[in-house]
């Protein structure tokens, strides 16, 4: 008896992660640099598209632009300038067939297309994720030209967010990046934080965009969000040379996660690898926390199923979610999102041949991952799409 094929190519996904992409021409120099996160050039000799993610776009991407698969790196860049960069967005964009964006607009805000362009590109609903030490460095920058006075700082920093949280549906924090992960789970006291942002505004610049790296200002800022009840991102494990991976070990926020639960904020693991067990642990553990193994499964490619069945040994299914964390080119949605079908589809088979799972039931968890419990953990399940 020949058991039911699961299809999971047409799965609605909500990309809860993900950035937008860059609309001018691209040097091969340029188009390499967004094909790693490594600030880094390719070791002399060497080539990015040597690598999992370089082999995808050669798979999946050429036939989008009408090349053969795996068509030569020379003959997808070619291609690429012929069709030139607008018509290679929209095509691969909305080949990914993503349903929602949730774009987080704080990192080089100024090299991307912002939350509408994209929606506009892509054919999909986005919504804003807010990144909270940009909020705080820019907020900075202007009251410095403005010679306003350090003591009510924070209070604009907090209104800004107001702000922009009556359209956002979440946050962001970097503070793998900049802190790490160990750092003191209790909110800042009034006094503590107000000396700190004294210490901080003096370094700032009112001509050169400011970099947050005081701990007791990205706890505050941490806490608001948490205070908020607000759906808050954290940046966990593998990302650029910038980051200390030891230190962005999710198990670091144990003690923010206990000491946060009675709030009702929800905490978005982001990434993950490879440190997604401990996700998974996390999320198993503790109602507030969800997690996904983003852009690791562009990285790892051809191995991301792997990744993908790792990510769901231990998490309850209702707390996994999907992005792809794509930023500057369209090839990262469009590989992300086929990987990710492609994965999970092979992963959920196997439930289903080697375990008797019912079609049905396979489906229902593979739409749950894929989009309703991100529409559920960002309260978006009464909202219109």
């Amino acid at each position: 008896m020949s058991t039911k094929q699961l299809d999971l190519s047409q799965l609605e996904l909500f990309d809860h992660h993900c950035h937008g992409v860059v609309e001018q021409e691209l040097s091969r120099q340029d188009f390499e640099e967004l094909i790693s996160e490594s600030t880094y050039g390719p070791a002399k000799g060497t080539t990015r598209f040597d690598t999992h993610i370089g082999f995808a776009i050669r798979n999946y991407c050429a036939p989008i632009l009408g090349l053969p698969r795996f068509a030569t790196a020379e003959e997808y860049l070619e291609k690429r300038r012929e069709l030139g960069a607008r018509e290679v967005n929209k095509r691969l964009l909305r080949d990914s067939r993503m349903t929602t964006l949730g774009i987080e607009t704080g990192h080089a805000p100024d090299r991307i297309l912002g939350a509408k362009e994209m929606g506009c590109a892509a054919e999909a609903q986005v919504y804003e994720i807010v990144r909270l030490e940009r909020v705080a460095e820019e907020v900075a920058m202007a009251h410095r030209r403005q010679a306003l006075p350090v003591e009510i700082l924070w209070d604009a920093i907090t209104t800004m967010l107001e702000h922009k949280l009556r359209t956002a549906i979440g946050v962001k924090s970097i503070a793998a990046y900049r802190i790490g992960l160990d750092f003191n789970p209790e909110a800042p006291t009034d006094t503590e934080l107000d000396h700190a942002l004294c210490r901080w505004y003096e370094s700032v610049s009112d001509d050169k965009h400011p970099r947050l790296v005081d701990s007791t200002i990205i706890r505050a800022l941490i806490w608001f969000a948490i205070k908020k009840s607000l759906p808050i991102q954290f940046h966990i494990g593998y990302g650029d040379n910038d980051v200390d991976l030891h230190r962005c070990n999710p198990l670091l926020l144990t003690d923010l996660l206990r000491k946060s639960v009675q709030y009702g904020a929800t905490i978005m693991l982001l990434h993950c690898y490879p440190f997604h067990r401990e996700a998974g642990y996390l999320a198993d553990v503790f109602p507030h926390v969800y997690c996904d193994v983003g852009l690791a499964i562009n990285y790892t490619g051809a191995r991301s199923t792997a990744i993908i069945a790792e990510s769901i040994e231990l998490a309850p299914f209702t707390k996994v979610l999907f992005s792809s964390d794509a930023f500057g080119l369209s090839e990262l949605y469009c590989t992300g999102a086929r990987l990710f079908r492609c994965g999970l589809e092979k992963v959920l088979q196997t439930y289903i041949e080697k375990h008797g799972w019912p079609i049905a039931e396979a489906q229902r968890v593979a739409e749950m991952i894929g989009y309703r419990n991100a529409m559920r953990a960002y309260h978006l399940e009464n909202k219109e799409k």
